[in-house]
């Protein structure tokens, strides 16, 4: 077994980034406070071709250095927005058909490993603040609620972990598991 150099990884460039199909996932960042968590998120959804990030509340945008030191680049091919408040964004999805799930611990949640895609939808998740989650606001607005099993002491995984978990069972489920 060789670790494989970086040329014989068949990246794409940012152009071809740009022009790829998309993974129909769209990421909503709320009062998210770690710029670095916002970069590895940026960093994931590069990995897996969504669609697009909003960043929404006092969630950082770039440009800016930390969010830059966990992006590494990737803020240049992931397209974002930014938008002051997360019902607005929420609202406009659900307008576009775009199924709206919050990712968070509530009453009727779905357990990741539960969660069935359904063919030609658009999803929107919604990932709240490191400390406070999603808003209650946020969670009653969402067409739904994605939880992930934990099964330790402590009742929450942080957000850039979260978004890597869901990010990668749902595009399993929808480019993979027919």
């Amino acid at each position: 077994m060789r670790k494989l150099e970086n040329s014989e990884l068949d990246r794409k460039s940012v152009a071809d980034f740009k022009k790829s199909e998309k993974t129909p996932l769209i990421l909503v960042l709320d009062d998210i406070r770690s710029l670095h968590n916002i970069g590895s998120v940026f960093r994931t959804a590069d990995a897996f071709l969504i669609e697009k990030i909003y960043l929404c509340g006092i969630t950082a945008t770039p440009p800016n250095k930390e969010i830059h030191k966990t992006a590494l680049g990737a803020t240049e091919t992931v397209a974002w927005e930014h938008a002051e408040n997360v019902l607005d964004v929420i609202q406009k999805l659900k307008a576009e058909k775009i199924q709206t799930i919050a990712i968070e611990q509530v009453e009727s949640a779905i357990f990741l490993q539960d969660f069935k895609v359904a063919t030609n939808q658009k999803y929107a998740l919604v990932f709240g603040n490191e400390v406070f989650g999603v808003a209650q606001e946020a969670v009653a607005l969402c067409d739904g609620a994605i939880e992930i099993p934990q099964l330790g002491t402590k009742h929450s995984l942080n957000i850039s972990v979260s978004a890597g978990i869901v990010v990668w069972d749902l595009f399993k489920k929808i480019h993979f598991i027919k």
